[in-house]
């Protein structure tokens, strides 16, 4: 696995061990179901990036699950993109606690029913990333460049014109805010989670700046030019991500004495820090220093279901931003889901059954006529 989760890497002990003495949907969904998920890979030749560099071959791979529909013109009517989150992949919305919520008969993603496309974002997954031979040299993408790219490899590749819905989680969650505004009714809806339509500032970019300060700092990294990952500026800046992602109540649940907390600490960053890049993870905390949909967010005029949860420590309710701003939206609903033994810190945008009859109730109202 290269890096398959940033912060989900994280939450994964969080959520399997407490699942195990839990009857609610959430522990049920922990056995995996093996999808029938086709690849496929788009290139994109000569793509500019906004900062002017470019790229002779843009590489985007993605995974598919359903068939799509054709309506009487002959375009594809039920396609809903999934967007993952910083450091994840097109599996990361195949995990159990929501793919075995959500895509079955009859649930809300019923793939009988839906076309879901799951993209590898650039710099993450089998998309072209700084880690396959450029390393700093790179371009140095942005969000605006992923949902550029992600609309290229929709209308060209995959001949998707329109979406029935755009969901996203975390970094994908942002992008939805992007895609709202970039490219106005190309979804029927949105259904962004876990972020807040604001400059990443405070302590979320103070937290991803000194992660990639610790990064660089570390005498291996020799400017993105290490033969050796830098193991001790790596780990220094999983430990902010540890920290920054995770659940309080779950943590002191899975680790309730001090032996079991270091051990719990020790093993969480081992394996982290063993399936890090260094210079993707630079890359991919990088791409948000630019996001900033607040002063468009009046043009996004589709509905917009937007859910965060109070034990996220990475969006805390109490800077009271999305009350905010979802009243700038004319067709927004903010939902704060309360803390619970089902919540998960910034790791609830993934437990389905926590959240899955508001996307239900959202598709129905927003079923085209």
């Amino acid at each position: 696995m290269r890096f398959a989760a940033l912060i989900t890497l994280f939450l994964s002990c969080i959520i399997s061990a407490p699942a195990q003495t839990m009857s609610s949907p959430t522990a049920q969904a922990t056995q995996p179901i093996t999808w029938p998920t086709p690849d496929g890979t788009y290139i994109i030749k000569n793509f500019r990036f906004g900062t002017g560099e470019t790229l002779p071959e843009l590489k985007l791979h993605y995974l598919t699950l359903g068939t799509p529909h054709r309506d009487a013109s002959g375009h594809i009517d039920n396609a809903i993109l999934l967007l993952h989150g910083t450091g994840g992949n097109a599996h990361s919305l195949l995990a159990p606690q929501f793919s075995n919520i959500l895509f079955g008969p009859g649930q809300p993603l019923d793939i009988t029913k839906f076309y879901l496309i799951f993209p590898d974002d650039i710099g993450h997954g089998q998309s072209s990333k700084p880690s396959d031979g450029l390393r700093m040299r790179f371009p140095h993408y942005d969000y605006d460049d992923m949902v550029s790219s992600q609309h290229t490899m929709l209308v060209d590749g995959l001949h998707v014109d329109h979406l029935r819905l755009i969901f996203g989680t975390s970094m994908g969650c942002m992008q939805s805010f992007v895609w709202g505004e970039t490219y106005p009714n190309f979804a029927d809806a949105l259904m962004p989670m876990a972020c807040l339509p604001v400059q990443i500032a405070g302590r979320n970019r103070m937290m991803r700046y000194m992660s990639i300060e610790n990064i660089k700092n570390d005498p291996a990294w020799k400017n993105g030019d290490y033969t050796t990952e830098p193991v001790v500026g790596l780990r220094a800046a999983n430990e902010l991500l540890l920290v920054m992602g995770s659940s309080p109540l779950q943590m002191q649940k899975a680790a309730p004495t001090r032996a079991a907390a270091e051990a719990y600490a020790d093993r969480s960053l081992a394996r982290s820090t063993a399936n890090t890049d260094a210079n993707d993870f630079i890359y991919y905390l990088d791409a948000s220093r630019n996001y900033d949909p607040s002063a468009r967010l009046s043009t996004i005029t589709v509905p917009v279901l937007w859910i965060n949860s109070a034990d996220d420590f990475i969006n805390p309710p109490e800077l009271g931003i999305a009350e905010k701003m979802v009243k700038l939206m004319p067709n927004a609903k903010f939902i704060l889901i309360p803390i619970s033994d089902a919540t998960r810190g910034h790791g609830t945008h993934t437990q389905a059954a926590v959240w899955k009859d508001y996307m239900a109730d959202f598709l129905n109202q927003t079923q085209p006529k």
